[in-house]
């Protein structure tokens, strides 16, 4: 028996040090010894769910991280864990939901106190998006970079992303905002900038798109995409002048 918060809370310490150690089944029998005595400490329902998850036993893992937001409903991490696990399990939908209050969540927190949590839900969901378009599914991807984006609007690589996904999905002139987004925030990001080239180029300003494809060889003089991209302007210009 654990006679006191105090000593449960070095108990505590041991699991996490075991859980460091990647001695996922000590941490596990450590927390689970904690919880017998006081179930309602919600993060150590968390650590215990982490330790199920590393080994491979999903819906046990699922209960703690349920018992940790029976007991703290507010705790962002718990919630976003929950969700990458309901993900595994193919519970779509439920996952989307868990994401999503664990970004509600960490947002209210972040405006003042931006959180490792809110870079995990933000990478997590920039991650889906990534299996969703593998899975040829970009409707489902731009979703997920979307929420991603709402966390951490300042994640320009996944801002990238994002306006990858809007032109594939033929959605251009939204593409050409975010792309314009990312440039004003990293002027010397070239492969956002060869992109915009191509979006300008399909909206019919090729003057603008030129432009931008010179600015990308200024920066990057190597970049055979832009010198490939004002190439074929190039030609395009020469065949119309012959006709």
């Amino acid at each position: 028996m654990l006679s006191d918060q105090k000593q449960a809370r070095q108990t505590v310490a041991r699991g996490v040090s075991a859980w460091e150690r990647d001695d996922f089944e000590s941490a596990l029998e450590t927390f689970q010894g904690v919880l017998e005595e006081y179930p309602q400490f919600a993060d150590v329902q968390n650590k215990a769910g982490l330790c199920l998850a590393m080994l491979g036993r999903l819906e046990e893992a699922l209960s703690h991280f349920d018992a940790a937001l029976d007991h703290n409903s507010s705790y962002a991490e718990a919630h976003l864990n929950r969700g990458i696990i309901l993900n595994d399990l193919g519970r779509h939908e439920e996952a989307r939901e868990a994401f999503g209050k664990a970004g509600e969540l960490d947002s209210k927190d972040s405006r003042v106190f931006p959180s490792e949590v809110g870079n995990r839900i933000a990478v997590t969901h920039a991650k889906l998006g990534d299996l969703y378009l593998v899975a040829n599914h970009p409707s489902d991807a731009i979703e997920h970079y979307r929420a991603a984006l709402q966390i951490r609007p300042r994640f320009m690589d996944i801002r990238s992303k994002f306006a990858e996904t809007l032109i594939e999905l033929g959605e251009l002139q939204q593409a050409k905002e975010e792309l314009d987004l990312i440039l004003e925030s990293r002027p010397s990001f070239v492969g956002a900038r060869v992109r915009l080239g191509v979006v300008l180029h399909r909206l019919g300003d090729d003057e603008r798109a030129v432009k931008e494809w010179k600015r990308c060889l200024k920066d990057d003089p190597r970049d055979m995409r832009a010198r490939a991209y004002l190439a074929s302007v190039d030609a395009s210009t020469a065949g119309d002048s012959s006709d």
